[in-house]
């Protein structure tokens, strides 16, 4: 947590430290409270149920009990395991380092990382030998920078390759669209690879053309007209013999 004024800064840490203890079959919550600061002020205290029993004079050396006497009438033995002065110095001691180690955190935070996602597509339908589009589409990532590596075959290609500029999605984070101006071949197998911060190794995505279901209407006319045609010849024989009889 940090606490700041118009004139100064100064960097606040919070440790909390909880523990359930059980007193004449009743469970009672112990909470330790180690607040530090780059004042070299360090504070100890003790709640129970909520409640502060105690807290750290760290000038004299003791505990100060702070509950009520109808409360808890001796509460150094409640606490004697749990609230140990030799406890309190040693949080006294991890203030400093821990104090060091928030304040570079905080003048320096640490980016937020989105990892794209990724897909690959063929921007028309596909046909063998009929020039298309790939398209990699790159989404949900952040900070916006990529860089995007096309394959065919397992070989790097950069003829025909575009990289558009990122896009912002409404969640603040950007999309950015590459294509491949390519021929489909049988056998071919392309490749999308993404690298961006987020991710560990780079992220690669498949494609490679299916033609099964090519439109094979050339084909089914095809097939048709020879139906029709053999099924003319065949009517045109039966009634030229079916002729012939009757004549004779």
């Amino acid at each position: 947590m940090m606490s700041s004024s118009s004139m100064k800064h100064s960097a606040v840490i919070i440790l909390i430290l909880n523990s359930l203890c059980t007193f004449s079959h009743v469970v009672h919550e112990f909470i330790t409270i180690a607040g530090c600061s780059n004042k070299d002020n360090t504070v100890v205290q003790v709640e129970v149920d909520g409640d502060e029993i105690l807290y750290t004079d760290f000038e004299k050396e003791e505990f100060v009990f702070t509950v009520p006497k109808f409360v808890m009438s001796d509460p150094t033995e409640a606490t004697k395991e749990m609230a140990e002065y030799r406890n309190a110095k040693k949080y006294q001691r991890a203030c400093p380092p821990a104090v060091l180690l928030f304040t570079e955190e905080e003048r320096h935070p640490p980016e937020q990382k989105d990892a794209p996602e990724t897909m690959v597509y063929a921007a028309d339908e596909v046909q063998l030998g009929v020039e298309n589009t790939l398209i990699c589409f790159v989404n949900h990532f952040y900070p916006p920078f990529i860089e995007v590596t096309w394959t065919k075959n397992g070989q790097t290609v950069t003829e025909g390759v575009s990289l558009g500029r990122y896009y912002p999605n409404n969640e603040l984070t950007f999309h950015q669209l590459s294509t491949l101006t390519f021929t489909p071949d049988v056998g071919d197998i392309y490749s999308c690879t993404v690298e961006h911060l987020s991710l560990e190794r780079p992220d690669t995505k498949f494609w490679e053309p299916d033609f099964s279901h090519q439109s094979h209407g050339p084909d089914i006319l095809c097939w048709l007209g020879l139906t029709f045609a053999f099924l003319g010849v065949a009517a045109g024989t039966f009634l030229f013999v079916k002729g012939h009889h009757v004549r004779g």
